[in-house]
Formats: structure tokens, C-alpha cells, sequence
């Protein structure tokens, strides 16, 4: 009697008593994989700077891979990513005690601290920058290149005083862009219990980083001499808290206390595949256009035969041959193109190869369905072809792909730019006169609540606007979804719209126009109907 498999071997088809297929020793699909268990540390810091140089080589020469990069920085950081201020005022008044801080205080402050934010992240002079190169919001988006290719966005705040004065800056702030390669242990000795890829750790053991060991220079900055093999210990805060050094990366894993390698690791084989076989077949395309064509000599048995044992048929053959070809030149009429009568004897010969391969464009699309699900984008986005889909695949594409954005946006705001927004308010609560009510406590005493805010980037745009639009506006009819929330979508403040909107409609009514719909009143002043309604057909 055969006795059947167990229920455990059933779908491994063997009989080695092993319950799960992903642990069976045996089996020729998995016998040889034999990954090992390390720390998040152990796994990347030593191989950290070649995987690194890998991803930075292929973002800059396979467009793939660049385009790849750019997309996910324009639609999640682009050109303007900026906060704007929403003060914890209940947060505040439980703490204090003070009831002046309600909604009506929260605005006023709100708007205050914006106009300053903007004074110091958009000054004409660039002083928020140490190197005076960039404004903040194109700060942020290196920070968040660096984040993207490198997996580390690094950052340290200077205080300068020296920059404070009339044409100059208004404040001492100012945020220094560090290359995440200058992060490494002194003398690039190997991790060990309280150093970590240049981190460092508390004694305690509670793995918080304490300080951060900074090259004066590139390790491959050959003018920096001595600069290159010297590093700076930089502690990560001051004793009341103000950030030093902002460092944000992804946690893909407990313990972790350095960023992976970017968003392109796991797929830097496949795009270097597809960028070798994509510069195979144009280097082929291209010598096949050079050599389409060529011309067979006549040459027969004997005559190759009688030509090694003298060169003196051979030679007076191929003189004749030349001399015909340079009398008997001709060109096509109006077109440039050179002719030649073939040489008695002579035949016309071409090669047909076909190029591209035919498996070709199936192989690129799985490569770059690979990518883009590796980045958390979708494929056409990665290759910015949209006629294989229609507009239902593409807005449930762009879902997805919003979520991702969405993580990758607040994450990124609240471990790199929030931090820096704070030391900022921090100072500019110190040297301006805030509106802030008797008996407000300090600053450093409800940091968070006076410094919170909501981070806009750009625009989510519309597919179908009017369908989109009018969608959005049922549905605040409807209360399921917040004008606010709304604008942020569209890169937009709403307290910005509504104080334009109440200001366009002045004008219409100084000016003695009658309102538009929009505006939301009918010509006698009621609120109109806000039904939205399709135009009746004409």
C-alpha cells in the first residue's frame, strides 16, 4: 500500500518532511540558495560606497533610470515645496491654560510666521544657503535627490550672525547640503559597537545617534589634500534641543542607522542588463545601415590558386577593377547619391539582418515593469508612453502611485525639512514680535505646537478636469471630503484662495459687474443654488 505524501509535502512533491517549500534543503529549485541573516548595518555599511557609485553611474547615463529619478522629484518635492503654518492651538491652550489661543489666534499666527518662513527661505540673496547657491525649497529637492539615489539625506545648520544686516539676511539660520558620502568612521575604520557609517552611538545602548563624523572633503577629492583624511565630530543637537545635523532614510529594517542604497538598488542589475543589450542592438542597427550593402568579386578556385603562386594576375586584375570603378562614377539627379556600374563579373550583395531583435521590445517593457514597480511608480510614467491605456487604468494607476507619493512626501518633511522649519521659528520667534498672547510659554516649552505645519508640494493636476472638479465639489457638498485637503492636492494654500476669491469678487462689484457663478451668489446677493449642473445642449 502507497502511503500519500503528507499534507506538508503535498505541493513540495518530495518527501523530506519539510512543511514550508521556502525552507526545503533538498529540492533542486532551492538547494542552492543559501542567503544568511545580518544586521541592517552589517548588510550594507562595507558594500554601502560601491552599490552607491553603481546607482549614481546608471541615473546619470541611462535615461531610464534618470527619468525614473526626476519624475518621483517633481511630483513629490518639484520647484516651491513649502509649509504652511498650522499652529497646535488646542494643544497650546490645554497647556497654558490660556484661552486666547483658539482658531481666530491660530490664523493670525499662521499668516506671521508665513510671511516670515518666505522672507528666509526666498530671500534674493540665497543667505539661507551656506554656500549661497540655492533657495530653500531647491534645497530641499537636492536633500531629497540624495535621499532617492544615495538612500541618505544629510544636512547640518550653521549659525551666523555675521550674514544679519541691511541688504543681507534677516536671520542667522542658515542649512548646509552635505554629501552623504562625507558620512564615515574616522579613518574609515570598520563599524564597531558605537560607530556606525559614521553615526554615533548613545553608551547606553538605546542605539539613539548621538553625533555624526564628517570628512572636511570628498574622499576622492584629490585638491583637498589633508581635508580628504580628516573628520569632524558633530553632535546631532544642541543641550536644548535645537538640530544640528538632519539625517533622514528610509527604516526598511529595525536597528537600521544608515539609509539602503536609493530606490534603484534592487533593480541595478536589470537596468544594467537592459542598458547593454539597448546599446547591442543600436551599435548593430548601426553597422548594419554601414555595411547594407557590398560588392562580390568574382574570384573562382584557380584563379585564387594562381594568384598565391604569382601576384601578378592578381595585381593587374585588381588595378583594372579600380580604374573602372574611378571612371564610371555616377549620381543620382538631385539627390547626392553615388552610383556605380558593377565591374564585368562583379554582383551586388546585401545584408538583411533585422534589428531591432524581435524580442526586444517585449524584453525592455518587462525590465521597465520591474523598475517602475521597484520605485513605486507606474510603468508609463517611467516611460512616458500613455497609448496602451485608457482613462480608467490611468487614474487607478495614478492612485497607486499617490500613495506612494504621499508616504514618501510626509516622510520626508517630517525627517528632513520639519526639523529645519523649527530651528527657524525657533529664531524667528526670538528676534521678531510674534502675536502671541500674555503669558505664552517658550518656544523650546510646546516647540511642535508653535511650529507645526502642513507641507505643499506640487500639484496633483487633473486628468479630466471638468469631471474631476466637478467630483471635488459634490463631494464638500456632501462633507466627505475638506477644501483644504483639496488644495493641498493642487499645490495650493486655502487660506490663499478663499482671500483671493473674497478679493476678485470686490473688484467685480467696484467695478459694476455682475458676478460670476463661481462666486457662489446670485444677483440679488443669495447664495446661489451649489447643485452642480451639466450645461443644457444647444
Amino acid at each position: 500500500m502507497v502511503r500519500p505524501p503528507s499534507r506538508a509535502g503535498a505541493l513540495v512533491g518530495g518527501n523530506n518532511g519539510i512543511p514550508y517549500d521556502a525552507a526545503d534543503f533538498y529540492s533542486d529549485h532551492m538547494a542552492g540558495w543559501w542567503p544568511y541573516l545580518t544586521s541592517p548595518d552589517g548588510a550594507l555599511n562595507s558594500y554601502r560606497d560601491t552599490i552607491v557609485a553603481r546607482v549614481r553611474d546608471i541615473v546619470r547615463n541611462d535615461g531610464w533610470a534618470s527619468g525614473t529619478i526626476t519624475r518621483i522629484l517633481d511630483s513629490a518635492v518639484g520647484a516651491n515645496f513649502r509649509p504652511i503654518s498650522k499652529p497646535d492651538f488646542s494643544a497650546l491652550a490645554s497647556y497654558s491654560g490660556i484661552r486666547a489661543f483658539d482658531e481666530s489666534w491660530a490664523y493670525e499666527y499662521g499668516r506671521w510666521l508665513d510671511a516670515a518662513y518666505r522672507s528666509f527661505a526666498l530671500r534674493r540673496g540665497r543667505w539661507n544657503d551656506l554656500s549661497r547657491k540655492l533657495t530653500l525649497p531647491q534645497q530641499y529637492r537636492l536633500g531629497f535627490r540624495h535621499k532617492l539615489v544615495d538612500g541618505d539625506a544629510l544636512a547640518m545648520l550653521h549659525w551666523r550672525p555675521d550674514r544679519i544686516g541691511p541688504g543681507r539676511s534677516h536671520y542667522a539660520t542658515t542649512l548646509q547640503i552635505i554629501d552623504p558620502d562625507r558620512l564615515s568612521n574616522p579613518v574609515n575604520a570598520m563599524d564597531q559597537r558605537y560607530m556606525r557609517g559614521g553615526v554615533e552611538l548613545d553608551q547606553n545602548d538605546d542605539g539613539i545617534a548621538v553625533a555624526y563624523h564628517i570628512r572636511r572633503a570628498h574622499q576622492n577629492d584629490v585638491w583637498a589634500g589633508a581635508d580628504s583624511m580628516a573628520w569632524d565630530r558633530i553632535p546631532r543637537e544642541t543641550d536644548w534641543g535645537r538640530p544640528i545635523i538632519v539625517h533622514d532614510y528610509d527604516h526598511e529594517q529595525a536597528a537600521a542607522h544608515r539609509g539602503g542604497a536609493g530606490i534603484l538598488a534592487p533593480v541595478l542589475h536589470r537596468l544594467r542588463m537592459l542598458f547593454q543589450y539597448d546599446v547591442a542592438e543600436l551599435d548593430a542597427s548601426l553597422l548594419n545601415a554601414i555595411f547594407s550593402a557590398y560588392i562580390e568579386s568574382p574570384f573562382d578556385q584557380e584563379f585564387v590558386e594562381g594568384a598565391l603562386n604569382g601576384a601578378d594576375a592578381l595585381n593587374a586584375y585588381q588595378a583594372e577593377r579600380a580604374e573602372y570603378h574611378r571612371q564610371n562614377k555616377l549620381k543620382a539627379p538631385g539627390t547626392g547619391a553615388s552610383m556605380t556600374k558593377l565591374f564585368p563579373g562583379e554582383k551586388l550583395g546585401q545584408v538583411t539582418t533585422a534589428r531591432p531583435n524581435a524580442n526586444f521590445k517585449e524584453f525592455e517593457a518587462a525590465v521597465l515593469r520591474n523598475v517602475a514597480s521597484a520605485a513605486g511608480v507606474s510603468t508609463q510614467q517611467v516611460t512616458n508612453n500613455w497609448s496602451d491605456v485608457n482613462y480608467s487604468s490611468h487614474q487607478g494607476a495614478l492612485q497607486e502611485f499617490f500613495k506612494t507619493l504621499s508616504r514618501r512626501r510626509d516622510d520626508y518633511a517630517n525627517g528632513f525639512c520639519q526639523p529645519i522649519r523649527e530651528a527657524f521659528v525657533e529664531e524667528a520667534m526670538d528676534l521678531d514680535d510674534p502675536p502671541l498672547p500674555v503669558g505664552a510659554p517658550e518656544f523650546f516649552e510646546c516647540a511642535d505646537a508653535y511650529a507645526r505645519a502642513k507641507w505643499i508640494g506640487p500639484p496633483r493636476g487633473w486628468t479630466n478636469p471638468v469631471d474631476e472638479v466637478k467630483g471635488a465639489v459634490l463631494g464638500m457638498d456632501a462633507a466627505l471630503m475638506d477644501y483644504e485637503e483639496l488644495c493641498a492636492e493642487q499645490g495650493l494654500d486655502a487660506a490663499d484662495m478663499i482671500a483671493a476669491r473674497k478679493h476678485t469678487i470686490r473688484r467685480f462689484e467696484e467695478a459694476g459687474i455682475p458676478l460670476p457663478t463661481w462666486s457662489g451668489m446670485n444677483p440679488q446677493g443669495e447664495p446661489a443654488n451649489r447643485t452642480i449642473k451639466d450645461p443644457e445642449a444647444t
